[in-house]
This record gives structure tokens, C-alpha cells and sequence, in this order.
């Protein structure tokens, strides 16, 4: 069995992994961010909790990026993590296998495996959160790429500054990666929000704009049509890059099925491959994607 987790900055949830579609929920607590001998105590406590096997591995999904050849974690939300070799540190403190892999990644691995990209030999996972992120599924296994970076679709001066929408003009907005005209910018929640600022001077959160966009506001369609071209570009390229069978999206923002159905749309007609079905499509796995994903990663692990 895999004791397997998901951290994230305010919290950490765990469970007992018999597979992929059978996990034992054994609760969450607060995520310590600034004490490592704290956090690694609170993880200790889950597993104790689940009675998993003195020696049964743990597999943990993580905000930020983990770099696979260092096993180096980039963890701002979590300092006490952050620059560490978690799985080299942490398997110490338990005296058990620890794996690790970023959310995005456990994210994807998840939908390939038990979601909407079952079936799919490839599965490009966009995230559509707070930011823009991404993780790549090729026949079931997870690629991490170099640096952990592969799906990282966030970042690079790619976004488009002449748009079809009015003002047809737009500026490239500094990103906190240090780059500007990163797809992270406005592609997202806060993206959105800054857009709609942009456009109309007004600070709406992201709810309320999806929200107005539904019953038919103009001024959130703009907003709305604006984000949909600059993430539609983007993606379509993504799309021809790497070749997946599906996209499915999460982050909050894949909650809204008519805004990822508006996406699809503008995605197909911009690939070279023509599909009669939908694309882009809305995750299926929306709480525990990231312990579904940690729990295969687990589980890969353990394949002869």
C-alpha cells in the first residue's frame, strides 16, 4: 500500500492507496511552511494514522517544481521545503522510499489514468488555476522533462499583443517569473481579473466575471473573448507540439464547463489535426486528483 499525499500551502490531505480508484481518506491538517522538523512530523502523524507498513513507500504531490534529476524542490509557498531535496530528506526522518512529484504533473497522471484522458496514449494536462501550468502523460507514464518543466505552458513571451478583440491592441504584462508576456499574465483567474481591469477599470474577482459573463453582461464577454484568443493561441501550439489524444483542464477555472467548451472551440480550428469531438475538455477528478496522482506515482514505482 502507498501512503500517499497532497500539499499544498495551507494544507496537507492524505491517503492510504490500495490503486488508483481506491484510496482511504486519512484526513488533512495544516501544511507548517516555516519548520521542517514540524512539517515532517505532521506527515509522520498521517501515516501512523493509515498503519501502513513500517517500510510502505510514501508518495507525495506538491505545489511548485520539483526537478527530477537533483530531486531539488522550487517551493516559494512552503520555505521550509523550499531548495531542499524532500524525498532525500524526508525519506531519511521516516526510514521509508518518499517520492515526489509536482501538482501539475500528479494532476495529469491522475486524469490519464482515471479520468478524462483514460484511453488517450497522450494527455497534456493544462492547469487553469490561480496561474497557467501543465503536465504531459505519455503511454500511462508521467514525463517530467528536464528540470521537472516539461507542460509548463505558463511561461514565455508568448502571448499575443494584437487581438481580434477590442482594444486589438494589448500590452505585455509583467509576470512574476521575471519574464513579460508570460501566458500566466492572463490566462488564469488572475489573468482574467486582469483584463477586466484593464479593459474596464472595474476589480471584479474571477467568480464574479465568469458569473456576469453566464448571464450575458457585455462588458465580462469582452473580458471573456479576450482570454479565450490569448489562451486559444497558446494552446493550439502546444497541441501540435506534443499531439494529444484530449486536454482536460484544472485549476478552478476547469470548473466552468461553458468556458472550457468556449476554449475548445478556439483551439480545434487553430491545430493541424481536425477533430469532430471535443479537445479541451473539463477534468474529471476535481478534489483528489492530487492523491489519485500521487497514489500512481506510488504505485509506478513499485512495477517490476
Amino acid at each position: 500500500m502507498i501512503t500517499a499525499f497532497d500539499i499544498g500551502g495551507s494544507t496537507i490531505k492524505a491517503a492510504l492507496a490500495r490503486g488508483p480508484e481506491s484510496l482511504t481518506m486519512l484526513g488533512r491538517v495544516p501544511t507548517p511552511r516555516d519548520d521542517f522538523s514540524a512539517f515532517a512530523d505532521a506527515i509522520a502523524g498521517l501515516i501512523d494514522k493509515g498503519g501502513a507498513s513500517k517500510d510502505g513507500p510514501v508518495a507525495i504531490s506538491v505545489t511548485g517544481v520539483v526537478d527530477p534529476d537533483s530531486g531539488l524542490v522550487t517551493c516559494a509557498n512552503i520555505p521550509c521545503i523550499d531548495g531542499r531535496n524532500l524525498a532525500r530528506d524526508l525519506g531519511t526522518r521516516l526510514g521509508r522510499t518518499v517520492l515526489v512529484a509536482n501538482d501539475a504533473d500528479c494532476f495529469v497522471l491522475a486524469e490519464a489514468h482515471t479520468g478524462a484522458g483514460r484511453g488517450h496514449r497522450v494527455v497534456f494536462g493544462a492547469i487553469l488555476g490561480t496561474g497557467a501550468g501543465g503536465g504531459l502523460v505519455v503511454d500511462g507514464k508521467l514525463h517530467p522533462g528536464a528540470g521537472g518543466l516539461a507542460g509548463e505552458w505558463g511561461h514565455g513571451t508568448i502571448v499575443a499583443t494584437k487581438v481580434s478583440v477590442a482594444p486589438f491592441e494589448l500590452p505585455h504584462f509583467a509576470c512574476g517569473c521575471g519574464q513579460s508576456g508570460c501566458l500566466d499574465t492572463v490566462g488564469a483567474a488572475r489573468g482574467i481579473e486582469r483584463l477586466h481591469r484593464h479593459l474596464h477599470g472595474t476589480d471584479l474577482p474571477s467568480t464574479e466575471i465568469l458569473a456576469r459573463w453566464e448571464a450575458g453582461d457585455a462588458q465580462a464577454e469582452q473580458t471573456i473573448a479576450l482570454q479565450v484568443e490569448l489562451v486559444s493561441q497558446p494552446l493550439a501550439l502546444v497541441v501540435n507540439i506534443v499531439g494529444p489524444g484530449i486536454v482536460p483542464v484544472g485549476g478552478g477555472l476547469g470548473n466552468s464547463a461553458a468556458l472550457i467548451a468556449r476554449i475548445d472551440a478556439a483551439v480545434r480550428p487553430r491545430i493541424l489535426r481536425k477533430l469532430d469531438r471535443p479537445l479541451v475538455v473539463p477534468a474529471q477528478l476535481t478534489t483528489d486528483a492530487g492523491l489519485v496522482g500521487a497514489a500512481m506515482l506510488g504505485l509506478e514505482s513499485q512495477e517490476p
